[in-house]
C-alpha cells in the first residue's frame, strides 16, 4: 500500500547541524515517499537563514516559525498540523539520532506489526551517553512501565514513529520535553501494537547544545503521574479511531 512519511524536526538555534541532518535524511530516505515539516522555535542565531535556503532547495521540506519560543512539546504540535503522510516521525536537529535507523523504525508499522514504533538507545551497540543523562532515563523509563505495562527500554527517545490517526487525535498538554512521557502514557491507553528496536546514537554534550536537564527530570516524573493516574482516555483524544478502542 502507498504510504508517506512525515518527519517533524522541531529545532531552536541549530545552525551548525541542521543543514547536515537534512542532507542526510534525503541520502538515507531516498527510496522512501517523505516531506519534512521543520518548526523553528524562534531561533535567535542564523538558523532560520539556513532553513529558508533548504526550503528554496527541496520542494518537499516545510518550514513553520514560532514567533516565540515555546518549547519542544509545543513544536512538536505545530509540526503535527502539517503533517500529510500516514507514518509520523519526530527527528531531532542535530546529529545524536542517525537517519539511517528510520527505514527499519517505520518497518513494523508498514509490515501492520505495529502501531507505533520506539527507537532504543540503551539496545543499540557503541552508543555513547553522558552518565547523568543514562540514569535519568533508565529511571523515568522504569517508572513509566510501572504504569503503563509497557517494556520500554528507553520512554525519553526522540525517535518514534507513529500512525498518523494516533497522534492527530492525541490531545497534548504538556510542556517542554513532556513530550515523550504523554504520548507514552496516552497511547497505553489504546487497544494498539507497540514495538521498540535497537537504534544508533551519540550524545552531545551541554557545550554543544544539549538542552534538556535536571528539571526537565523532574517535570517529567509529574508528567508520569498526571497522564497515567490522573488523565481519563476521553481527555487523551478528541476522537479514538475505531480500530483502536
Amino acid at each position: 500500500m502507498p504510504f508517506t512519511l512525515s518527519i517533524v524536526i522541531p529545532v531552536y538555534n541549530e545552525s551548525r547541524t541542521i543543514t547536515q541532518i537534512i542532507e542526510k535524511l534525503f541520502n538515507c530516505l531516498s527510496m522512501i515517499d517523505f516531506e519534512i515539516i521543520i518548526v523553528d522555535d524562534c531561533s535567535i542565531d542564523n538558523t532560520v537563514e539556513i532553513l529558508n535556503r533548504l526550503t528554496e532547495q527541496h520542494e518537499n521540506v516545510t518550514l513553520v516559525q514560532h514567533e516565540s519560543n515555546k518549547g519542544k512539546t509545543e513544536a512538536l504540535k505545530t509540526g503535527f498540523l502539517y503533517c500529510s503522510g500516514n507514518i509520523v516521525l519526530v527527528q531531532d536537529a542535530d546529529l545524536e539520532y542517525d537517519p539511517k535507523d528510520i527505514p527499519g523504525l517505520i518497518q513494523p508499522i508498514l509490515e501492520d506489526r505495529a502501531d507505533v514504533v520506539y527507537g532504543s538507545r540503551l539496545s543499540g551497540r557503541n552508543n555513547i551517553f553522558i552518565f547523568k543523562s543514562l540514569l535519568a532515563n533508565k529511571t523515568l523509563s522504569f517508572a513509566s512501565n510501572l504504569f503503563t505495562k509497557y517494556k520500554f527500554s528507553d520512554v525519553e527517545t526522540c525517535y518514534k514513529a507513529l500512525r498518523l490517526d494516533i497522534i492527530k487525535n492525541m490531545i497534548i498538554t504538556s510542556e517542554r520535553f513532556g513530550f515523550e512521557i504523554e504520548v507514552t502514557a496516552k497511547i497505553s491507553k489504546l487497544q494498539i501494537q507497540t514495538c521498540e528496536i535497537p537504534i544508533s546514537y551519540i550524545c552531545r554534550s551541554y557545550t554543544e547544545g544539549k538542552k534538556i536537564g535536571f528539571l526537565d527530570a523532574v517535570q517529567a516524573f509529574g508528567y508520569i503521574l498526571k497522564y497515567n493516574l490522573f488523565t481519563s482516555l476521553e481527555k487523551s483524544f478528541t476522537n479514538i479511531p475505531s480500530q483502536y478502542k
